[in-house]
């Protein structure tokens, strides 16, 4: 069957990312692997990662939701998969505290139409997204050894594909047969403490759908239920905040990082 490209409105792809049911938390969990792409080197898996995001939607008027999160991702032994605390850096040798995702909140603006490829009975959502904004630790002379670039630059690839039919269901409140692809180019992670070493980093994952936090991983859920238990729901409500990032995170707990 040949692949076209539709246009669906946003009630489509709030049923694919969360849910049109406004007091409904939806849960998508990824795992994947980080690897250091340095100019000259091999490759060299740096972490295994596991990673969950807490979603909402909210309809604000006709045809408009406002789209509301939580995210972690932790970061892994590449070979174990535990859960990393402290981490040696390979380059500089210097033993580093490891500062997972913890970002609260992501929020959104779902509206007007999204295009997605079909094919006959899985339908594909494609998103390239680059981004490119002021580094918001680079003019602080503190954080030079972290991340002293003046420009933060990052590409995030997404491939979701689901059901057809289940998409196009009026019945179904949010689609539960989900499957994801993330790639992602980034730079270095402040935490990291490369400075203006050169290299990036490649994220590789994958993922989907779980019905409920009983069907998170068990990495997942104990983190939540012992350290982070806000991450069990979605916001309640769109906040009037900024978003956070992991560069804004380090710059708010940077004490708390050095203090490891």
């Amino acid at each position: 069957m040949v692949t076209k490209i539709q246009n669906f409105d946003a009630q489509y792809w709030v049923k694919t990312r969360s849910s049109l049911d406004p007091n409904q938390s939806t849960f998508l969990i990824w795992t994947g692997a980080i690897y250091a792409f340095v100019p000259g080197e091999k490759r060299n898996r740096l972490f295994k990662m596991a990673g969950v995001s807490v979603s909402r939607c909210i309809s604000t008027e006709e045809g408009s939701w406002d789209f509301t999160s939580r995210e972690l991702t932790y970061y892994l032994h590449p070979e174990t998969g535990e859960i990393l605390r402290q981490w040696e850096n390979p380059w500089t040798g210097e033993l580093l505290t490891v500062m997972h995702v913890a970002n609260n909140p992501v929020q959104g603006l779902f509206k007007g139409q999204f295009p997605a490829q079909v094919d006959g009975d899985s339908t594909t959502f494609v998103f390239d997204l680059f981004s490119t904004y002021p580094n918001p630790l680079a003019e602080d002379p503190k954080f030079v050894d972290y991340s002293p670039n003046p420009t933060y630059q990052a590409a995030e690839l997404f491939k979701i594909t689901v059901p057809t039919e289940e998409l196009l269901n009026s019945a179904i409140l949010s689609v539960s047969e989900l499957q994801l692809c993330w790639d992602r180019i980034g730079p270095w992670l402040p935490w990291m403490k490369m400075g203006d070493r050169p290299g990036q980093l490649i994220y590789s994952a994958y993922g989907g759908k779980v019905s409920g936090f009983s069907e998170l991983p068990q990495l997942l859920k104990d983190e939540i239920n012992t350290r982070v238990p806000l991450y069990k729901n979605a916001p309640k409500s769109f906040s009037d905040g900024e978003d956070i990032t992991s560069w804004l995170y380090f710059q708010k707990h940077f004490d708390a990082y050095l203090a490891g």
